[in-house]
């Protein structure tokens, strides 16, 4: 059975983007890989986030996986940082980083140009700390979107530096994974782009919303004053809306709002009271979910308990076999 690996950065609650884009392709992993699904806290130290936020992040996150449907008897669940192996991992495969390739990292670029002020070792590092998190587990199978595949080439050439420079087949190369043949957009609310947590929370839908923030979300989304005659181009935000409709509404309804648009008799108030609707009927069973599982700390730590076990354990016999191999051998 072939590993995969995924993690996600503990920077606050999940989004329908999250949901649709890759948690529902994980519930369906689990039963046919081995699957560890980890919360990247070390990564998120990048942005230098207070204790308090850190700790409830994290905790937001691992609640929202087992209400997406992730089973703790299926798949691994874990947090990053209970896995102490991928830290010292991690400090191996950093003496095999070069800066001018860690320089090059198109992500690292954009993090600079963005933060100009918060130019830290640990962005610099960034894909050595993501290729330890796939390495450490043999993982061969990495769901990752398009921004990510940098990175995953990267830790295809920090694996086979290592097995050159000790002249052995330890790592296995790893590739992107895309489980559905139909990836599905989730584009947010404020006219452009996918849903996303950096454009702030009036952008996204969370899977925690209540119904009436769900309402007022979308009743605010960006549109524009309605087509002004048949068989108009949707502009990027009307099309934005439609595509959260054929994810969230039957068919039938689509296409009903579809001819009124293209009659030029579409009324947006009638449609996003629909597309709100919809939406909090598709999303009703996650959000009971994360009400009972927030409200059951026992449940949430045997979960993590378990998960750091068994992660640890893949891990430890990884770093066993690393050190043997580098030749960091006790001498007594």
């Amino acid at each position: 059975m072939e590993t995969v690996v995924s993690g996600i950065r503990s920077t606050g609650k999940l989004h329908l983007g999250n949901y649709y884009g890759a948690l529902k392709n994980f519930v369906k992993m689990q039963d046919e890989y081995n699957c560890f699904f980890f919360i990247a806290d070390l990564h998120s130290l990048t942005t230098h986030p207070t204790p308090h936020d850190l700790t409830s992040t994290v905790r937001q996150v691992v609640v929202e996986y087992l209400a997406a449907g992730l089973d703790p008897e299926k798949s691994t669940i874990y947090v990053q940082s209970d896995v102490p192996e991928v830290s010292e991992l991690y400090l191996y495969m950093n003496m095999n980083a070069y800066l001018g390739e860690l320089e090059r990292s198109t992500a690292f670029k954009d993090k600079v140009r963005a933060n100009p002020n918060n130019v830290n070792a640990g962005l610099l590092t960034y894909p050595v700390l993501m290729a330890c998190d796939i390495l450490i587990h043999h993982a061969t199978k990495v769901p990752v979107g398009k921004d990510q595949e940098q990175h995953l080439e990267m830790t295809r050439t920090f694996g086979n530096r290592f097995n050159r420079l000790y002249e052995v087949d330890y790592f296995k190369e790893s590739f992107a994974f895309t489980y559905s043949d139909k990836l599905i957009k989730i584009p947010g609310l404020s006219g452009q782009g996918k849903m996303g947590k950096s454009n702030g929370d009036a952008d996204c839908i969370y899977l925690s919303d209540t119904a009436e923030a769900v309402r007022k979300k979308i009743m605010r989304a960006v549109t524009d004053n309605g087509p002004t005659e048949p068989n108009m181009q949707k502009p990027e935000a009307v099309q934005n809306l439609f595509d959260l409709m054929q994810v969230v509404s039957t068919p039938d309804t689509v296409e009903h709002f579809d001819q009124l648009y293209n009659k030029a008799e579409i009324r947006y108030g009638d449609f996003k009271k629909q597309l709100a609707e919809d939406m909090i009927i598709a999303t009703h069973d996650v959000r009971t979910r994360i009400e009972e599982i927030n409200n059951d700390d026992a449940y949430i730590a045997k979960v993590l308990k378990m998960g750091a076990e068994k992660a640890h354990a893949s891990a430890q016999k990884t770093l066993r076999e690393v050190r043997e191999i580098i030749g960091l051998k006790k001498l007594y």
